[in-house]
């Protein structure tokens, strides 16, 4: 067995942290890119969504290398993610991919015994003890909180460094030198001189830089290539930005979501509009937008997939919030055909705007 994943933010750390403390071969796939994306396309329906078509890319690639087994986490809920695994292995099968696919969906789907037998066809493979197994799952979970907040950090800090990128250098450096370690302890180690050096980049505490949230779907807030990095680009603009989605928000999410008390928070502030769950992170995108609005955001953009029917719903609510609230909103829908240039000329716009609602705001005061 020589195990592959799709990319899906900074879940390689981890994944690779984990592989390598159980000595099972894997494979992490190139980072997402334009290659990818053009495979991916290639492969797939035309009318599916983007995450589809770059994770086939993924795994084509990773397949190149060596790889014979796919994991990929699952859903059973309303949205088309739920049916990703059959279409795939039905196009890989096509493509005379011999793969085989292990799909970790929730307990509460398809039971503790199921997740259990998943688990034991990845673990089955590696000559740890069990103890060894669960301080490697244990020292995965770590890394994975770590790197999240470290790149969190980074990307808040960049509106208030003096030396402009600053941030940004030190959070690329920093995927480079962990991705590079032979080992979940070497990995972790890294990550904390990381987590220490952000500390001492210089910042102007009387800096008043735009804040502005990241909100949508969940792939394509995550995955950089997948929204043409719009988190680096909004460092470069000395904008501070945030996003409450990432892999470790979705473990935590995922764990407590069988006893009912995850996301409290959003779910809280996102009942006035969105109610109940609608499938992907529909809930989540506009409970986001209102606690950016409470925690003084200056703006909030919502980036989801060309067809994702649950952001769809919650891009028809957001206009509601936005007037209601007084914060503005804007949508990006991203797909093969996205041209950059476009793209960049909306983000400007957006920060332009921002800038005279600030300004005019002061004047009147």
């Amino acid at each position: 067995m020589k195990i592959t994943f799709p990319h899906l933010g900074n879940v390689y750390f981890a994944a690779k942290a984990l592989f390598d403390e159980l000595g099972i071969e894997y494979v992490v796939p190139p980072l997402s890119n334009k290659e990818a994306l053009e495979i991916g396309t290639l492969y797939s329906p035309e009318e599916i969504c983007l995450p589809f078509k770059i994770m086939i890319g993924n795994y084509i690639k990773s397949i190149e290398n060596g790889a014979d087994t796919i994991i990929i986490t699952g859903s059973c809920g309303p949205c088309r993610f739920g049916e990703y695994c059959e279409l795939q292995m039905n196009i890989l099968k096509k493509l005379n991919k011999n793969v085989d696919f292990i799909v970790m969906d929730v307990p509460s789907d398809i039971g503790i015994k199921e997740i259990f037998n998943r688990v034991g066809k990845i673990s089955s493979n590696s000559s740890k003890s069990k103890k060894e197994k669960i301080k490697a799952l244990v020292k995965a979970l770590k890394i994975i909180n770590m790197i999240d907040e470290i790149e969190a950090d980074a990307h808040y800090i960049a509106g208030y460094e003096k030396n402009s990128g600053d941030s940004k250098r030190l959070l690329n450096k920093c995927k480079r030198d962990a991705i590079n370690s032979k080992s979940a302890d070497e990995m972790i180690n890294i990550l904390s001189e990381y987590k220490r050096k952000i500390n001492f980049i210089e910042i102007d505490k009387e800096r008043k830089p735009l804040k502005i949230a990241i909100i949508g779907e969940i792939y394509t807030i995550i995955e950089p290539f997948s929204n043409l990095y719009i988190e680096d680009k909004l460092m470069d603009y000395g904008v501070s930005s945030k996003r409450t989605l990432s892999p470790s928000w979705w473990v935590k999410n995922t764990a407590l979501s069988p006893l009912k008390i995850n996301s409290l928070d959003i779910k809280k502030a996102s009942k006035r509009y969105l109610s109940l769950c609608i499938g992907g992170h529909a809930r989540e995108c506009v409970g986001e937008a209102v606690i950016a609005k409470n925690e003084g955001f200056d703006g909030a953009i919502q980036i989801f997939p060309m067809g994702c029917m649950p952001e769809i719903v919650s891009k028809a609510i957001l206009p509601t919030v936005s007037k209601d609230l007084n914060i503005p909103i804007m949508s990006l829908i991203v797909d093969e055909m996205t041209g950059e240039a476009g793209y960049i000329t909306r983000i400007e716009a957006f920060i332009d705007l921002l800038e005279r609602r600030r300004k005019s705001v002061l004047f009147r005061s």
